[in-house]
């Protein structure tokens, strides 16, 4: 078993200032972000000036934030919605900071590109394969954040590197905040990079980062803890997590399909 380090979840504080160490991940995630686009747009053909990329981010950023909160409402926190909505929403609530839903946050992204297509006057499609591949490492980033707050841990286990985490009870869980930093933030990001290293047909990047995504969410739902306001929601075994997946993996193929089908089409 091995030993959960005790790590302050507050980074520092200025005054009334308290700057806790998710906030900082997340601020990590969008400046990554923000680099590898940068990086992606300075290759020769890109099609996008790297002047533009911090626009882009500022609609990202947003769908991130109020998708992510209100999927974790919407999904996982109904009861405190229905009970307490105003301070649900609100933001210097306790609970306005309660939960983020990677779910929600992704819808929030789709809703940020289609509008930032619509400003620029390009193609969907143009503008989620082109910010895809930069993802990953913003996920990797927020499970550090997710293992620094001793929240999102796996089931009770018996493996060697089992932790007891502060919030779980006396048995040793599944470090799941870690096997999720791996496969979102190093495996997932290294198979999109690679994918879109070369030119593919559009939606088809889109549809390698949604099947990938979908495809690990929903096999590692099997060791994670489920939802305390949740638990199981079908079969005794499925999770909020996986039924959200789930068609995360059928429009992913679907994207796949549809765009060989098209290069094949004008090939």
């Amino acid at each position: 078993m091995l030993q959960y380090p005790d790590i302050d979840p507050v980074a520092f504080s200025l005054g009334p200032l308290t700057v806790h160490w998710y906030g900082i991940t997340y601020l990590v995630a969008f400046l990554a972000g923000w680099w590898l686009a940068t990086h992606r747009a300075r290759k020769p053909g890109s099609g996008w000036d790297p002047e533009e990329i911090g626009d882009a981010v500022f609609y990202i950023v947003l769908g991130v934030v109020v998708g992510g909160k209100l999927g974790s409402l919407l999904f996982y926190q109904t009861d405190i919605l229905l009970t307490r909505p105003l301070d649900a929403i609100n933001p210097f609530s306790e609970l306005g900071w309660r939960g983020m839903s990677f779910h929600g946050g992704f819808i929030g992204v789709i809703v940020a590109f289609w509008l930032y297509a619509r400003h620029t006057k390009r193609i969907f499609f143009q503008v989620a394969d082109f910010f895809a591949p930069a993802f990953p490492i913003g996920l990797g980033a927020g499970r550090i954040g997710n293992f620094i707050n001793g929240e999102l841990f796996g089931r009770v286990t018996d493996v060697p590197w089992g932790m007891v985490f502060p919030n779980g009870g006396p048995d040793p869980r599944h470090p799941n905040q870690l096997y999720q930093f791996f496969c979102e933030g190093i495996l997932l990001f290294a198979i999109v990079w690679w994918f879109s290293s070369t030119p593919r047909p559009k939606k088809a990047v889109s549809g390698m980062f949604a099947v990938c995504y979908g495809v690990y969410r929903f096999f590692i739902e099997f060791v994670r803890q489920p939802d305390q306001d949740l638990g199981f929601i079908a079969f005794g075994w499925l999770t909020m997590g996986q039924l959200l997946s789930f068609p995360m993996i059928l429009i992913g193929a679907y994207l796949l399909y549809s765009a060989y089908q098209s290069q094949s089409r004008t090939a």
